[in-house]
């Protein structure tokens, strides 16, 4: 039964694809692509793609780009929007047909006498010239290991993708047959041959473990023996997708997420209604030690983030959510699980860095790079690599945004990227050196500095005086900003005071040593978080502590009035003194009092200058006694200078 009538055109149309969503249709008419939406009212997209005739269009759930191949013998990669992505070379005949592998990483292009291989960004593979007239139409397998064609002489033509390789430190592994892998070690040339009972489906290599689905199995070797592989048996048989960390892996199979340790054991596996787990790729689901994140295809602007060991979700079980679209997303794979964070790029192809346990705290994005095409974490410590525009970029220390923003610059390198030309992937981020692969398939190598990997060892280790050494040795601007922030962030305020002077911020080392003479341990933490520009932190320590005077004084030095009389009304303490400093602060400016609250508070208070000083005083005491009898032993210096 005819449902309905999508388009009527005075050309005919020779191939049709569905969305990802399935809400809408690619099709062409003549040398035109139209993107239909099933809703009446929504905009239908079109634009000229070929110079001839378009013959055959596909569409990929997973990494939502499109192919289009036509009769000017050229095939094209497109994304959502109709950009153009990649245009191949003429060919000898029409381009009769495109489809993409299930997991959108590769392609298949079939012409006369022609199957060619292709990677999502366009460059080829391989070549081959099969004796079968015009390939017409190209299907793969589920597993996205072969490809059945139709022949123009009426033959049907079946493919299988071999000779896949893969590097990590001093191996290489190359599937060699369907059921065979070769690995090499590089340093002492050795080989080992792998054979498995079917055909291999994925792999990964990875934190020195090779990690290989067949159609019923999966093995887990270690690079120390290739001999005694483990084995236990797939669900599905359906693996999509392999990620790994260094202390286990996640399989995405037949639609589900499971994740096992090295030793093959099932450790858990996170759920979310409704979520589609077979259109996963690299870039929106990641892997840490201890966190999973996964970016929600029904509402792009989400991010479920899990315990890697229980599989829950992680705090109170609501999503990130960022205000546009999140394209990519990737977790840091170094420190401790309290401070984990997450590197995500929006539509906007802006760059942010969140924090992944949240401690009851809205969670807060903050943004450290535009217009980032690419990027990856280090496999062993926090450092972040990205292409942005022309310039290869390194966040050293991407957490200083949570600690001190305008050390940011400071802690990032770049470099002209140009040598990379359109469109670049990065491959992988092992210690010290960058692969990058340019968008003619070739692999470039680039190392980064690396000191500042050497930093991140040595606070991990508490070796502080090791950093300073090795700053001192360096005498680079990055090391010694990273050590800056990374003091700060561990409140170790000597090393701070050592960095931030080696880095010229004067103002910064005098505001450090004024909070390294403060008497008690709340008064210090305080003042490191408003440091850190987190007032509502800072308030909270010395209000738990019972610190209500210096609490007061906190929102009066920060201008914050309403609230600074809020706490004293509150706690029916020092109203004359938040009178005293806010009339002060007026006369200064040559104003009258508006605020209406302030208005009806002074009716009734006496301001009384000398009071209030010996009032002050006398908090001081308090808390300089307080610290006294504290594990921190006595002090010496005031809490607050008095001004008046």
């Amino acid at each position: 039964m005819l449902r309905s009538t999508l388009a009527q055109n005075g050309l005919p149309v020779y191939s049709v694809a569905w969305g990802p969503d399935s809400e809408k249709v690619l099709y062409p008419v003549g040398k035109q692509l139209i993107i239909k939406p099933l809703q009446p009212s929504s905009k239908v997209l079109q634009w000229k793609a070929h110079e001839g005739v378009i013959l055959k269009v596909d569409w990929n759930p997973v990494n939502d780009l499109i192919l289009s191949a036509g009769e000017d013998c050229k095939y094209k990669v497109w994304d959502s929007y109709g950009r153009a992505l990649y245009s191949s070379t003429s060919h000898e005949y029409p381009i009769t047909s495109v489809s993409w592998a299930p997991d959108g990483d590769l392609f298949a292009v079939g012409s006369f006498h022609t199957l060619r291989l292709c990677d999502k960004t366009g460059w080829s593979y391989a070549l081959e010239k099969p004796n079968t007239g015009s390939i017409f139409s190209l299907t793969w397998s589920i597993d996205g290991t072969q490809v059945a064609g139709a022949c123009g002489n009426g033959h049907v033509i079946f493919a299988h993708v071999i000779e896949q390789h893969w590097e990590w430190k001093n191996f290489e592994v190359t599937l060699t047959k369907r059921r065979a892998m070769q690995v090499r070690n590089v340093i002492n040339d050795a080989v080992d041959l792998l054979e498995f009972r079917d055909r291999v489906i994925k792999a990964s290599l990875k934190y020195g473990h090779l990690v290989v689905s067949t159609s019923l199995q999966c093995y887990v070797f270690s690079t120390k023996n290739w001999n005694t592989p483990l084995i236990f048996d797939l669900k599905e048989g359906t693996v999509s997708l392999i990620l790994q960390c260094e202390r286990h892996f996640l399989l995405v199979d037949g639609g589900s997420l499971f994740l096992y340790s090295y030793e093959g054991r099932l450790i858990s596996s996170p759920k979310v209604p409704g979520m589609r787990t077979d259109i996963l790729n690299a870039q929106t689901v990641s892997l840490s030690n201890d966190t999973i994140a996964m970016k929600d295809k029904t509402d792009e602007k989400l991010i479920y983030l899990f315990d890697a060991l229980s599989g829950k979700p992680l705090g109170d079980g609501k999503p990130l959510a960022h205000k546009i679209e999140v394209v990519e997303i990737a977790l840091d794979q170094g420190g401790p699980a309290i401070e984990r964070k997450i590197a995500f790029v929006d539509k906007n192809r802006d760059l942010y860095i969140s924090t992944v346990r949240r401690l009851g705290k809205e969670q807060k994005a903050v943004k450290i790079g535009s217009m980032v095409h690419t990027l990856a974490w280090s496999d062993l410590s926090n450092i972040l690599c990205g292409i942005q525009d022309n310039r290869f970029t390194v966040w050293y220390y991407p957490n200083v945004a949570y600690v001190d923003k305008e050390l940011l610059p400071k802690t990032i390198s770049e470099k002209d990227g140009s040598e990379y030309t359109k469109s670049p992937q990065i491959v992988s981020f092992v210690g010290n050196r960058v692969t990058i692969r340019r968008s003619d398939g070739s692999l470039v190598h680039t190392n980064i500095s690396p000191y500042p990997a050497i930093i991140h060892d040595y606070i991990t280790a508490s070796k502080w005086d090791e950093a300073v050494r090795l700053c001192r040795f360096v005498k680079e601007q990055t090391t010694w900003a990273c050590l800056a922030a990374m003091a700060i962030t561990n409140k170790d305020m000597s090393t701070a005071e050592i960095a931030y002077a080696a880095i010229g911020e004067i103002d910064k080392v005098q505001y450090i040593n004024s909070i390294k003479d403060l008497p008690s341990k709340e008064s210090r933490l305080a003042h490191i978080q408003l440091f850190s520009g987190n007032f509502q932190d800072a308030e909270a320590i010395i209000l738990q502590a019972g610190l209500i005077y210096q609490a007061i004084q906190l929102n009066i030095d920060s201008y914050n009035w309403e609230r600074a009389l809020e706490l004293a009304v509150k706690h029916k303490t020092h109203v004359d003194t938040v009178l005293a400093y806010r009339q002060k602060y007026l006369n200064d400016l040559n104003k009258k009092e508006t605020n209406k609250r302030f208005l009806q508070y002074a009716e009734g208070v006496e301001v009384d200058w000398e009071k209030i000083r010996a009032k002050i005083e006398l908090e001081l005491v308090k808390e300089r006694e307080r610290a006294s009898t504290g594990p921190l032993g006595p002090s010496t210096r005031s809490s607050i200078s008095l001004q008046h």
